[in-house]
């Protein structure tokens, strides 16, 4: 209850606010002046109507369950207990099925964003399994807990909330009405709010980015947003790396492909695999194993990943589900250069 208090500030709220974890739908967060504020910004800025807000803002709960997900994330694991959650054989083979479903738009979107479809349909099978977990919360509830009741990150949900409530008015779509994640992402690909309105595109030319019902849209909006953060068509993701002594320079724990293959071997620190061009930037990347730390070298494509998700974890969970995606039949193979 501590972060409530620094959000609403005032004793008297208290009342409310207890009310509201045991009986949610009793609180009316409408008339909170960080509410109303950001109900007059809306306003003033897109010129959004101020009455219709307040109405939406009526029906909206606090969720206390979003509260406490926020306070455990995945990425808080360890690599060796991280990996067992996505690189699972239900979730590899489910990813064939997905594959072959969707030969046709992984291909293409391929070949017109130059990402691997084995990348593609790996991201979506971790984000919800394909499809099958989009999330259960409304995504204004989501959002407004966040915004309005999660003071640690509340400005950068305050302009999810707003990113939201625009591609509501862009997409002609009732505010109520989407679902997703406890964090507000949405859809097959899991995409935020800003996300959505920077990197969701119509894959099937149907004149609509509907990235909750249509897999097509998702996956041509999934190569998209690595091609527009970095991804580098035909390089590798990463590989195994082994340290000489002294190489002690680099910590691991920087994500960006800051260095070239020379340069980290003239640092003592070299690829396992041949044949790779000392001119391939990278960086150094440890995940902690039940053995001890492992190290890897993670290049541009592997920063583009992290640009999705902001995790060496997520990145490489990415690539090795990838890569059994990869070696499914080759009717399952597509769009992979």
């Amino acid at each position: 209850m501590t972060e409530y208090r620094v959000r609403f500030g005032l004793i008297r709220r208290w009342a409310v606010l207890a009310c509201l974890v045991t009986n949610p739908v009793a609180a009316d967060i409408s008339q909170d002046p960080a509410v109303r504020q950001f109900v007059a910004e809306m306003q003033q800025k897109h010129r959004y109507a101020g009455a219709g807000l307040a109405q939406l803002f009526r029906q909206v709960t606090i969720q206390e369950p979003i509260l406490n997900a926020m306070a455990r994330p995945y990425e808080a694991k360890p690599w060796h207990a991280y990996k067992k959650l996505f690189l699972t054989d239900k979730r590899i083979a489910g990813g064939r099925q997905f594959m072959q479903a969707h030969q046709t738009a992984l291909a293409a979107a391929t070949q017109k964003y130059g990402v691997p479809g084995h990348i593609i349909a790996a991201i979506i099978g971790i984000e919800t399994s394909y499809g099958e977990t989009p999330g259960k919360y409304q995504v204004i509830d989501a959002l407004s807990t966040l915004a309005f009741a999660y003071p640690k990150r509340a400005s950068f949900f305050r302009q999810e909330l707003e990113a939201f409530l625009l591609l509501c008015r862009d997409e002609n779509m009732p505010p109520d009405q989407p679902v997703g994640s406890y964090a507000g992402a949405m859809g097959y690909p899991q995409f935020m709010p800003s996300s959505f309105r920077g990197y969701a595109v119509d894959g099937n030319g149907d004149g609509r980015r509907d990235i909750w019902h249509d897999p097509v849209d998702a996956i041509a909006s999934v190569a998209h947003y690595l091609a527009r953060n970095g991804w580098v068509n035909g390089e590798p993701v990463a590989v195994p790396a082994e340290l000489s002594q002294g190489a002690t320079r680099l910590s691991g724990k920087v994500l960006k492909a800051e260095y070239s293959l020379d340069q980290l071997g003239a640092d003592g620190i070299r690829p396992t695999q041949t044949g790779l061009s000392g001119t391939l930037r990278g960086n150094l990347v440890a995940l902690e194993e039940t053995g001890g730390t492992a190290w890897w070298v993670g290049f541009r494509n592997f920063y583009a990943i992290t640009r999705y998700n902001h995790s060496a974890l997520y990145a490489m969970a990415a690539h090795q589900l990838g890569q059994a995606l990869q070696a499914a039949p080759d009717s399952a193979r597509v769009g992979s250069p």
